[in-house]
């Protein structure tokens, strides 16, 4: 009975209904909330602390942000059906924060494509060593198009690509990054296609985007079904570590999908793009997955520039195949590569 007193307190003000208004569509900073609700920082948090308090909303800390998101409280799932009723979102206050919501979206966006702007030649210098950036992802649909990817885990999401590209297939989405400033941008990315949506944007309301190192997972054991670590690992010092750690959060039988470049000898990709490792071997790979309990079950090897982009799958504790016939490690030749895609 006191949880049910607790979050009818907390929302018999005015300002706790709006912001949970706008929580339940995207997920905002403390400073975004105030520039919405046009109210002082200061007293946006007092009235934060009630509704966290009352398991309504909680707060996630994200370098120097703070970002709030609707609570633990089971009593949400019957507050939803009630807040998308029209008598609620016809209302002038409703109306009214949704216009100055656009104004923070507007603002994320801009963001991002400032940054895209200033990095766009150091990307494209990259990419111009391989192939295509759609042609590695058409080969990585391929090889998953049979997995149940359940909670999946993105390990260095970046901005996001791999949550557009797997998240209609996951049931749940656990993306993570080390950078705050790569997290608001896929944070943006995510909502960019939440302007003509006719519903609820499905992959935003099932994503997670959490700050956090792939040396020391922000997850408890055995908690996601499914791992995507693409052109990240070759940042790690020490990537057996970093794999034993992934498997630490992988279930009973969890895919893991690792894509990054073969060996090779550009060094000014450790000098000008803080490469720590300049590609690997199927070895060591392999090697590292035993280490982590993985079994190795599938190899690909996508040719057609001057760094050949690997993608390698496995199983952790092994001995299930990612499908019938894939047990051999094997290679795609740039013909078969592209009739598969």
């Amino acid at each position: 009975m006191d949880d049910i007193l607790n979050i009818f307190r907390a929302l018999a003000d005015p300002t706790r209904l709006r912001i949970m208004l706008l929580l339940l569509k995207m997920e905002l900073a403390v400073g975004e909330l105030a520039q919405i609700l046009g109210q002082s920082q200061p007293r946006i948090s007092r009235h934060i602390r009630i509704l966290d308090e009352a398991g309504l909303a909680e707060r996630r800390k994200e370098g120097s942000w703070v970002f709030l998101r609707p609570g633990p409280a089971s009593e949400l799932g019957i507050l939803r059906r009630i807040f998308r009723s029209e008598k609620v979102t016809v209302s002038e206050m409703a109306s009214n924060d949704e216009a100055q919501l656009s104004f923070v979206r507007k603002a994320r966006a801009e963001t991002a494509e400032r940054y895209f702007d200033a990095h766009a030649k150091e990307w494209d210098a990259i990419r111009s060593l391989h192939i295509s950036e759609d042609e590695v992802e058409q080969a990585m649909l391929a090889l998953l198009r049979d997995v149940k990817l359940g909670h999946l885990l993105d390990i260095g999401t970046g901005t996001g690509r791999m949550i557009e590209l797997f998240g209609p297939s996951a049931e749940q989405i656990t993306a993570l990054d080390k950078s705050p400033e790569m997290l608001r941008l896929a944070r943006a990315k995510l909502l960019s296609d939440d302007d003509t949506a006719d519903g609820p944007n499905m992959l935003v309301d099932k994503t997670e985007l959490k700050l956090g190192d792939f040396n020391h997972l922000p997850l408890p054991d055995g908690r996601v079904n499914s791992a995507v670590l693409h052109q990240v690992l070759h940042y790690a010092q020490n990537p057996e570590l970093v794999l034993r750690e992934v498997s630490r959060v992988m279930c009973d039988q969890a895919i893991l999908v690792i894509v990054d470049f073969a060996a090779h000898d550009r060094e000014e990709l450790r000098r000008d793009h803080a490469h720590a490792r300049l590609g690997f071997s199927d070895d060591s790979i392999k090697r590292w997955f035993d280490a982590a309990q993985i079994d190795l079950n599938q190899t690909r090897t996508l040719d057609g520039g001057e760094l050949s982009v690997k993608i390698w799958v496995g199983r952790k504790t092994g001995l299930t195949q990612l499908r019938p016939g894939s047990d051999k490690v094997t290679t795609i030749s740039p013909t078969q590569k592209r009739a598969s895609a």
